[in-house]
């Protein structure tokens, strides 16, 4: 399981060495982000890490290799002891190693999932800053069109006073109202270079590098259907391997109690009786050796098993918990689709309204038949409107890519294997 998911991210990342070259979409920007992000890279090199745990603790403990040379001769009835050779080799309990190596892999597992959890966060903030930056994109040709449109105004107001049907203070009223729109655009124009820097950040990039954002983005009908099922948050299921690490844990403990079992061998050297003549003079001794461990101390076993137990007890506790807070944080996601999409179709009937209404006063100022101030109003609203629709839109996407994470939603090549 764990190679597959290995493998899996690997040859994503193999594909994005050919996509990530000119990134013209959000997804491009988050196969970016999901390969260069310096967090991404830690969690995955931790799971890594992980790995190599198994391989360790599933091994045999080393042999040991006694080596004794006796500076004063033990005379035996063969010959006098002049060195000796003693090997031994310990054995835990049957299906110790096992155990051992189940619990590594289970909490590989769960790193793995920590890995997607971190990356998918990052990719949510990824999601975020780009339709912040979607929106600045919509304010700065709004607030520009609106400095254009006033400088006509301002146009047109002067071409009234200078034929003696218009006031000088409209004139002014127009500039107010222009200095103000220069002020807001450049206000956003540093709003956007902050946001740009976080953005390639998240991705591990200069900090002015550009960004492409689209002109416009598509919304899904109000009878859509969400990914409701929270089930496959990486959250939830790193605390179920948490969980059944400790339960393995506990069954560890269990095995770890048994005797340990050790075989050895005892090699002899021994030289020839000189004084006398004996049958098989010098003849070495092999002695074959068997080692058991006594486990009487029985305490330290039962308080690692509680202690497994008690482990288990409160990572199942914890998701049941991150279950309900998830459950609730979807239900306001879902919540806040629904209310972009009803602000979002007021803000298009209102930018519609005022757009029927300001035609109207424009037509009746040029007859001398309505009041400049008023029209300066209803522009001032219209505006105001079009900023709504890119807030609302947005917030819709915004709202959309947190369902996505909260439900784990995980990108393509996680799903190629």
């Amino acid at each position: 399981m764990k190679d597959a998911l290995k493998i899996s991210f690997l040859t994503g990342l193999f594909f994005l060495c050919f996509g990530s070259m000119e990134a013209q979409t959000l997804e491009d920007y988050l196969l970016i982000a999901a390969e260069n992000n310096p967090q991404v890279k830690a969690a995955y090199s931790e799971f890594e890490a992980a790995l190599q745990e198994a391989p360790q603790v599933k091994s045999l403990p080393d042999p040991t290799l006694t080596v004794s040379a006796f500076g004063q001769m033990v005379e035996t009835r063969l010959g006098p002891q002049e060195a000796r050779f003693s090997i031994m080799q310990m054995f835990p309990w049957f299906g110790t190693l096992e155990a051992r190596e189940n619990v590594a892999n289970l909490m590989a597992e769960a790193k793995f999932q920590a890995f997607l959890e971190t990356r998918n966060e990052i990719l949510l903030q990824v999601s975020s800053k780009y339709y912040e930056l979607y929106e600045l994109k919509q304010q700065l040709q709004y607030q520009q069109e609106n400095l254009d449109i006033l400088q006509n105004y301002k146009d047109l107001a002067l071409s009234r006073v200078s034929a003696g049907s218009g006031a000088l203070s409209d004139v002014l009223q127009a500039d107010i109202m222009r200095n103000e729109s220069i002020t807001d655009l450049d206000v956003i124009r540093l709003r956007k270079d902050v946001l740009l820097a976080q953005f390639n950040a998240l991705l591990d990039r200069e900090r002015s590098e550009a960004v492409v954002v689209p002109n416009e983005v598509e919304t899904l009908p109000e009878n859509a259907i969400f990914d409701t099922l929270i089930e496959n948050n990486p959250q939830l299921e790193e605390l179920e391997n948490m969980a059944a690490s400790a339960r393995a844990r506990e069954e560890l403990a269990k095995k770890e109690g048994m005797p340990n079992v050790g075989l050895g061998l005892d090699y002899v050297i021994v030289g020839e009786r000189m004084d006398m003549a004996v049958e098989d003079n010098g003849r070495d001794a092999i002695m074959p050796m068997l080692t058991v461990s006594l486990p009487i101390f029985r305490g330290k076993y039962k308080a690692a098993r509680k202690q497994a137990a008690f482990l288990a007890e409160s990572y199942e506790q914890r998701k049941e918990g991150l279950k309900n807070q998830l459950s609730a944080e979807l239900e306001a996601a879902l919540f806040e689709v629904r209310e972009a999409q009803a602000m979002l179709q007021l803000y298009r009937r209102q930018v519609e309204s005022s757009g029927q209404v300001l035609n109207l006063l424009l037509s009746s100022y040029r007859n001398a038949a309505s009041d400049f101030e008023e029209v300066l109003r209803v522009r001032q609203e219209l505006l105001k409107y079009q900023l709504a629709v890119a807030g609302a839109e947005a917030n819709y996407l915004t709202a959309l890519a947190r369902i996505d994470y909260l439900s784990g939603k995980t990108l393509d090549y996680d799903r190629q294997k």
